[in-house]
C-alpha cells in the first residue's frame, strides 16, 4: 500500500491528522520508516514496517490579530460558536486582507490556540457570505477541525436560515412546481435540487446546472409568513442539506423568489408600492441580501454532546419584518 493511504487508515483517530495533513508531513520529512525519512507519499509500505511521525509545533499564522468585537455563544478549548454581523468577511482574501472574522478571532484567543493544520489559526469549516448574518462554528484544535469537517461532509449538521424573499413560494403555484429541480418537500414546503457551479460568463456568480454538472446542492424551503396585498413578500425558512457557495441565494432566485436586497441574484425583481404600502421604502432600500443564519446544531466533535444554537434576527431584518407585519 502507498504510505499516505496506509497512514490515513492506521493513524489513531485521536491524533486528528487528515490525509492532506499527513501528506504534507511526509513531504516535509517528518515521517520515517526504520529511522530513515520517507518524503514520497506514494512510497510502498508493507506489514511490519515501523513508521514514526513527528508532528512539529504549530507555526505562527501570518495574519494580524485585530481587536474587533465578537458575539460569542459558546467557547471551550476545542471550538467557538459566534454570531457574525452582516458586512464582516469570514476569512482574509486579496480584496479583504483585514477586518475579517479570522482577524477578530486571533485577537480574541490571545495566543491561546493549539492550531489547525500546523498553524496557530482558527479552523474555518464552513462560511457564510459577507452580507449574511448569523451563526458560525470555528475549530480551535486539530481534533475539533477533523470532527466538525466530517459532520459537514456527512450532512449531519443542522443549519437553518431565515430569509425575506420576493413573492410567495406557495405549493398552490403551478409555476413553482413546474420549475426544473423544484419538488414537494416536507412540512408543506419545497425542495430545490440541482448542481451548482460558477456562471459560465460571470465568474463572481454561481449558477444552477443539471444533468450531472456542478456540485450537488439541496435546499429545503418552508413558507412561514406572507406579506402585502396582494402578497408580494414572504418570510421563509431555508434548511441546508449541502453547503455550496451562495446556495440559498442561487436556489431561491432559480425558483423565482430571489431574496430581498440581493445585489447579485435579485436585481430583476421589483417590489410593488401598492402591495407593500408603508413598508415599500424600507424593503426597496434594504442594502444586503435579507438572509440570516438563525439555527446551528451539531455534535461536539470531542465530547459527543449534542449542541444547538439560535440567533435572533439582526436589527435591520427585524425592522423590515416588523414593518411588513404591520401592514
Amino acid at each position: 500500500m502507498r504510505l499516505d493511504k496506509a497512514l490515513a487508515r492506521d493513524v489513531p483517530e485521536a491524533a486528528a491528522l487528515s490525509r492532506t495533513r499527513l501528506g504534507r508531513l511526509i513531504v516535509e520529512g517528518s515521517v520515517s520508516r526504520g529511522g530513515v525519512p520517507v518524503t514520497d507519499p506514494k512510497a510502498r509500505v508493507a506489514e511490519g514496517d515501523e513508521i514514526e511521525i513527528v508532528v512539529p509545533e504549530a507555526q505562527e499564522y501570518d495574519v494580524v490579530a485585530q481587536d474587533i468585537p465578537l458575539t460569542v455563544l459558546w467557547e471551550d478549548e476545542d471550538l467557538i460558536v459566534v454570531d457574525k454581523p452582516a458586512g464582516m468577511v469570514v476569512h482574509p482574501a486579496p480584496g479583504s486582507p483585514d477586518g475579517t472574522l479570522v482577524n477578530a478571532l486571533l485577537h480574541h484567543f490571545g495566543g491561546a490556540l493549539s492550531g489547525v493544520g500546523g498553524e496557530k489559526r482558527p479552523g474555518i469549516v464552513h462560511r457564510i457570505d459577507k452580507d449574511t448574518s448569523g451563526l458560525l462554528v470555528v475549530a480551535k484544535s486539530d481534533r475539533a477541525h477533523h470532527g466538525l469537517a466530517a459532520q459537514f461532509e456527512k450532512h449531519t449538521v443542522r443549519r437553518a436560515y431565515l430569509a425575506l424573499a420576493h413573492g410567495v413560494p406557495d405549493l398552490a403555484d403551478p409555476r413553482l412546481l413546474n420549475t426544473r429541480g423544484v419538488s414537494v418537500g416536507g412540512e408543506g414546503g419545497v425542495t430545490i435540487t440541482s448542481g451548482l457551479a460558477r456562471h459560465k460568463t460571470d465568474r463572481q456568480r454561481q449558477a444552477v446546472y443539471f444533468d450531472g454538472q456542478g456540485r450537488h446542492a439541496i435546499t429545503h424551503v418552508k413558507l412561514l409568513e406572507r406579506f402585502g396585498s396582494p402578497p408580494s413578500v414572504s418570510l421563509v425558512e431555508c434548511r441546508l442539506e449541502t453547503g455550496r457557495t451562495h446556495q440559498i441565494r442561487v436556489h431561491m432566485a432559480h425558483a423565482g423568489h430571489a431574496l430581498i436586497g440581493d445585489p447579485v441574484y435579485g436585481g430583476r425583481r421589483k417590489l410593488s408600492e401598492m402591495a407593500l404600502g408603508a413598508a415599500y421604502d424600507l424593503a426597496r432600500g434594504f442594502d444586503r441580501q435579507a438572509l440570516h443564519a438563525a439555527e446551528l446544531g451539531f455534535d461536539h466533535p470531542v465530547t459527543g454532546e449534542a449542541l444547538m444554537f439560535h440567533s435572533d434576527l439582526p436589527e435591520d431584518m427585524a425592522g423590515l419584518l416588523a414593518a411588513l407585519r404591520a401592514l
